[in-house]
């Protein structure tokens, strides 16, 4: 599948975080509420991702994975018995972040491991154009590695140029 043929767009809402003590200005305000394609632009370019996961004692864990957003969630894969894995099958409840604190894009989320032919086909197009890698798509192969989607429930986003102005939560679906 050509990475032409990436799912569509969702459009969230978009509302102001609740952040108190920061001196964030109301919607109309400042830049204003930034638009979802701004996150989605942050996403596609980011090279690295900051995935955070919880051990199944409680304990949380974060670990920088490559990613590729496919117009609908955050793909990504690990080997089946990695730490992140073992995570997700305790509790699929994620944040995954961007690696830029300036123009930062924070996920909320639910991961769910996929199987799907046609979807393992779309991350290995889109990992290899991304990152100029040749893979093949039984690099994914389900008995060794785990290809992992991320649907944002909740989003959050700001631009540093206008750190009172900006901050924009969107929700999913809520």
């Amino acid at each position: 599948m050509p990475v032409a043929d990436a799912l569509p767009e969702p459009e969230p809402s978009a509302s102001r975080p609740h952040m108190p003590g920061y001196g964030v200005r109301g919607p109309a305000d400042g830049s204003g509420l930034l638009p979802w394609a701004w996150a989605v632009e942050r996403m596609s370019a980011a090279r690295n991702f900051w995935l955070c996961t919880v051990r199944p004692d409680g304990r949380p864990h974060s670990m920088p994975v490559w990613g590729a957003w496919s117009g609908e969630a955050l793909l990504f894969s690990s080997s089946l018995p990695s730490r992140k894995i073992t995570n997700l099958r305790a509790n699929p409840q994620v944040v995954v972040t961007t690696e830029a604190a300036e123009e930062p894009v924070v996920i909320e989320g639910r991961a769910e491991i996929v199987t799907e032919p046609r979807k393992l086909q779309l991350f290995i197009d889109l990992v290899n154009a991304k990152y100029a890698t040749g893979y093949r798509v039984d690099f994914l192969d389900p008995a060794v590695n785990a290809t992992v989607e991320v649907r944002p429930e909740r989003a959050f986003g700001l631009w540093q140029g206008d750190f009172t102005g900006s901050p924009t939560r969107w929700s999913f679906g809520e």
